[in-house]
């Protein structure tokens, strides 16, 4: 665990945060050893903060024991240089005994996925996530998408809740958010931290930015780390013309190629990571591997994405 509260390492990040995928070795089982190597070199590349074991990681599939050796792993290689935030759901039961795993494992704090299956009323939901966060210690960022989306009274009782720090946006409904953000900052003291979680943030950044929020998830940092800095850090400094580069020769390409298989959005970021020269494995059911000529254009386009860089300086 890092020393400094979650909330304030994460509120003014260094570089992008870092989701990185879960190895898997030939005969299917987790390999922690390529997985401690994927998450050192993305902390040692600039990484602001590692979320271990959440949808890019496939939290859906893996076991509990699974997923307790990687948090562990994460946080060893992390060596206290950057916060880890471990994922947790499915129904509450089971998603208060991830939390106490990732307690366990050292984790710096939560990222609360949407609970499994059940489309559940507000009420059920602000009961959901404060029973996971009254579980451990960690500080939870709740993650809004799929079935479980909030309400801005729901997300003002969310933000009074011991525990809970921020919400990830993974809807894309800015007017919705716009008035969570609104209603929170009216009703509620103090910060409260948001995030856009939808999938290649970096596409729909500049809008999020528009409303205020400025924390965003890099998928693109786990195979092409320094076009996401670079990215991140065009942002940061008001660089249009290098964000403007990057949204229309890279990153716009690949949400294109993305939309062309559903899972991709996992998927394709392990094909890219292999791409990179380490050896990540495969995906597991249910999601799919992406086909040979799509794994073709992510390696032209990544190619093509280090050629922008070039341009640049």
């Amino acid at each position: 665990m890092t020393s400094a509260p979650l909330a304030a390492r994460l509120s003014a990040p260094s570089g992008p945060l870092f989701f990185p995928v879960t190895a898997y070795g030939s005969d299917g089982a987790v390999d922690l050893d390529a997985y401690r190597t994927h998450v050192r070199r993305g902390v040692e590349a600039g990484a602001a903060a590692v979320f271990a074991c959440c949808g890019t990681g496939e939290f859906h599939a893996l076991t509990p024991e699974e997923f307790e050796a990687c948090v562990r792993v994460a946080v060893e290689a992390a060596e206290g240089r950057v916060p880890v935030v471990a994922g947790a759901g499915y129904g509450t039961a089971l998603a208060v005994r991830y939390a106490r795993l990732a307690e366990a494992a050292g984790a710096d704090g939560l990222l609360a996925l949407p609970p499994y299956l059940v489309i559940a009323g507000q009420e059920g939901l602000l009961r959901h996530y404060r029973e996971v966060a009254a579980a451990t210690g960690l500080p939870v960022v709740v993650y809004q998408r799929d079935n479980a989306v909030f309400t801005p009274e729901t997300v003002v009782e969310l933000a009074r809740t011991d525990g809970i720090i921020g919400l990830k946006d993974g809807l894309g409904d800015l007017d919705l958010l716009q008035r969570i953000v609104s209603a929170v900052r009216t009703e509620v003291p103090g910060d409260f931290l948001y995030f856009n979680g939808l999938p290649t943030a970096e596409q729909t950044q500049l809008a999020y930015r528009g409303i205020g929020v400025t924390l965003y998830s890099s998928a693109v940092f786990c195979f092409a780390p320094e076009i996401a800095l670079a990215f991140h850090s065009a942002l940061g400094s008001g660089d249009e013309e290098t964000v403007r580069r990057l949204l229309d020769g890279f990153y716009r390409p690949f949400v294109e190629l993305r939309a062309q298989g559903r899972g991709y959005a996992v998927s394709l970021v392990k094909a890219g990571v292999r791409l990179r020269g380490l050896d990540v494995g495969e995906v597991r059911p249910p999601l799919h591997e992406p086909g040979e000529d799509h794994v073709k254009q992510l390696a032209q386009l990544i190619e093509r994405g280090y050629a922008l860089l070039e341009e640049g300086m």
